[in-house]
């Protein structure tokens, strides 16, 4: 997360200081002379993000696998728990995007049949997210009943 801010902010300044160095005409005088603005702001809020995202996110992010349900809680300001049946998974997803495979996560996604029922799990180690996502669906495979 902290990565990905400072990504876009290098980003953002190479578009201002392109818009700042280079006299295009099509460029409004005024955006041309205050380029340094944008990204001024910018820094700001990535610097907040960065110190405080993730010790908060720690704080507040939890989850935990039971031999017979998935438990997550998420959210800020208003928090949501949920638990998740291992004998009503219908799939369970590990993806690692570009960022991730850097830093050597993953995120694990289990879904259900209904909306409410699918959780997913960000900002797991790699190889514990596809362990998990192993174990749970084999444990869903054995412990599946008729879900009506």
């Amino acid at each position: 997360m902290a990565f990905g801010a400072l990504f876009n902010l290098a980003l953002l300044s190479a578009a201002a200081w392109a818009l700042g160095d280079f006299a295009w005409g099509w460029v409004p005088t005024w955006v041309h002379e205050n380029a340094w603005v944008l990204p001024s702001v910018y820094v700001a809020y990535a610097l907040l993000k960065i110190a405080i995202v993730p010790s908060w996110r720690y704080r507040v992010h939890r989850w935990e696998v039971d031999e017979d349900v998935i438990y997550t809680r998420s959210g800020w300001i208003s928090r949501a728990w949920q638990l998740v049946p291992v004998n009503r998974l219908q799939t369970v997803d590990h993806t690692q995007g570009w960022l991730e495979r850097i830093f050597d996560v993953a995120t694990l996604q289990v879904r259900t049949a209904s909306y409410a029922g699918s959780s997913t799990i960000e900002g797991l180690d790699a190889e514990e997210a596809r362990r998990l996502s192993e174990e749970l669906a084999v444990r869903a495979g054995t412990l599946r009943d008729d879900a009506t």
